[in-house]
């Protein structure tokens, strides 16, 4: 359980730390499209290896594709009603995208958690550290530009935090006992979200603040997760 406190910590302390760099802190507008598309390069590295294999592996690769197709679809609904009702400029589709692939990969997320060592308890702080301040930083930063007041913004990614932390805890107490294919499905939902979320709102934000380091700053993402990832395994 201390583990599973552990990450969630740094789960809340990342989003609420990058909200408060995007609406106190000086953040250029390049320098923002590089993190993004840092953090972009690292959850295509997360959602293949912690989330879409290991629910081959252990269920079926038909659970997978199901999970996944239906986290894209219902990532796109989302995102286009946040469109419609906020306006395309306004970051809600990057707190749509950290809270909709973040509540089922928590709760699996807190099962896997389970009996796991300290290197991978770090390595997955790192991981996770990696993708959701920079977007967090950039989605709060929109909002505000938007005309919401900083104070609300700030108390709606707190809450976004709250959540996810939650979500994590009650994956740990209660779906311990979870099939691998509910977890499966689980984790691919949250995989299809992840990746409904980099073609829609990830990589064109990106793009669009920074399009001569994009790219780099991409493969930089990949190859840190990597790293993190290697790490934890040994």
């Amino acid at each position: 359980m201390m583990m599973t406190v552990i990450v969630v910590a740094v789960v809340s302390g990342a989003l609420l730390a990058g909200a408060a760099w995007g609406l106190y802190g000086s953040l250029s507008t390049r320098t923002e499209g590089f993190l993004v598309a840092l953090a972009g390069g690292s959850l295509i590295a997360s959602l293949v290896t912690e989330l879409v294999e290991p629910s081959i592996e252990r269920s079926s690769l038909g659970v997978a594709m199901a999970g996944i197709a239906g986290g894209a679809v219902v990532f796109t609904l989302l995102d286009s009603w946040i469109e419609r009702s906020w306006g395309s400029e306004s970051g809600g589709g990057l707190l749509a995208a950290i809270t909709l692939d973040g509540i089922p990969e928590n709760l699996a997320l807190g099962v896997a958690l389970i009996g796991a060592g300290m290197p991978q308890i770090a390595a997955l702080a790192g991981s996770i550290l990696l993708s959701n301040l920079p977007e967090a930083a950039g989605g709060a930063r929109d909002m505000a530009r938007d005309g919401r007041g900083k104070g609300k913004v700030f108390a709606l990614w707190g809450a976004t935090a709250a959540l996810l932390s939650a979500a994590a805890i009650l994956g740990n107490l209660l779906l311990a006992g979870v099939s691998e294919h509910w977890l499966a499905a689980i984790r691919c939902f949250a995989a299809g979200a992840v990746v409904a979320s980099l073609a829609i709102e990830v990589f064109p934000k990106a793009y669009k603040d920074d399009h001569q380091m994009a790219g780099i700053a991409t493969a930089l993402g990949l190859v840190l997760a990597f790293v993190l990832g290697d790490l934890g395994g040994g």
